[in-house]
């Protein structure tokens, strides 16, 4: 099993790089304000891994969040993804330079793939190799690829890619999935955790909450991390953002552990990977 210290623990990818496992999602926190504040919470709290997306419109305030908080840029791995409507060869190469620049930096830690586009993924995978090979991202990857997304990809790429972010809760474990990728070194991600919010009205999390004297949300971010699951909970609260970190003075049992797992119901709150168009 992946060791679990602390905050500032890492898993190492497939190149060598460490990457935080525990970092700060920025999905739907407003540009401006709202997300600046966010990521310097985060980061004066110790976190030192941020995502976001070209998509989620706050690239800017995450930038600035960085620059205005006391922690060096080279402390932060800083993660951005290429939109569906910029994906091929070099609107890919483009898309990158507007993501560093509305940044505020030189180089990402991670760029990911957002979603596996039929007939462009592939050109898309090859702009990213092209941005790996020549420095300007310490690591590539995708998010919301099936295992067949993968199995096609791996077929012609030169570099398996070091991440596949998913959506990942109790209701969608997706173990195979998770097995395939760690058979093959790509390090397993998620997103939405929480289930949009519906792990807070479920019984068997409350009951684990009181078990464990944690909040429900701890519970789960621990079964992420106990998992070797790197995880990114989105909050614009700083005191969630602090209390969401705050998993690292319990250990859930193998029996929870595996009490959640039988939990899957191959239920997914977002879009299908195989049955999206936008």
């Amino acid at each position: 099993m992946k060791k679990i210290t602390d905050l500032q623990g890492t898993f190492t990818l497939n190149n060598g790089v460490e990457m935080p496992y525990f970092g700060l999602g920025v999905y739907q926190s407003e540009d401006g304000q709202e997300v600046i504040n966010a990521v310097k919470w985060a980061l004066e709290a110790g976190y030192g891994h941020i995502d976001t997306a070209s998509i989620y419109k706050n690239e800017e305030g995450v930038g600035q969040g960085i620059q205005e908080s006391s922690v060096p840029r080279e402390e932060v791995f800083l993660v951005s993804k290429v939109w569906n409507s910029d994906q091929g060869y070099d609107s890919t190469l483009k898309a990158f330079d507007a993501s560093i620049k509305r940044l505020g930096t030189e180089y990402l830690d991670l760029y990911l793939v957002h979603w596996p586009v039929a007939g462009k993924y592939k050109d898309t995978w090859r702009a990213l190799e092209k941005l790996y090979a020549d420095g300007r991202v310490k690591s590539i990857g995708v998010s919301n690829f099936l295992q067949h997304h993968l199995e096609n990809l791996l077929k012609t790429s030169e570099i398996t890619p070091m991440v596949n972010q998913m959506e990942f809760h109790p209701y969608l474990v997706q173990q195979d999935l998770i097995d395939f990728c760690n058979e093959n070194a790509i390090q397993y991600e998620a997103w939405s955790p929480m289930m949009q919010g519906k792990i807070f009205q479920m019984d068997e999390f409350k009951q684990l909450a009181d078990k464990y004297s944690k909040t429900i949300a701890q519970i789960v971010l621990r079964w992420d991390l106990q998992k070797g699951v790197v995880t990114i909970p989105k909050s614009s609260k700083k005191e969630r953002i602090i209390a969401n970190a705050d998993i690292f003075d319990f250990e859930l049992s193998q029996e929870d552990v595996a009490k959640l797992d039988s939990m899957h119901k191959g239920k997914r709150f977002g879009p299908d990977p195989n049955n999206f168009d936008f």
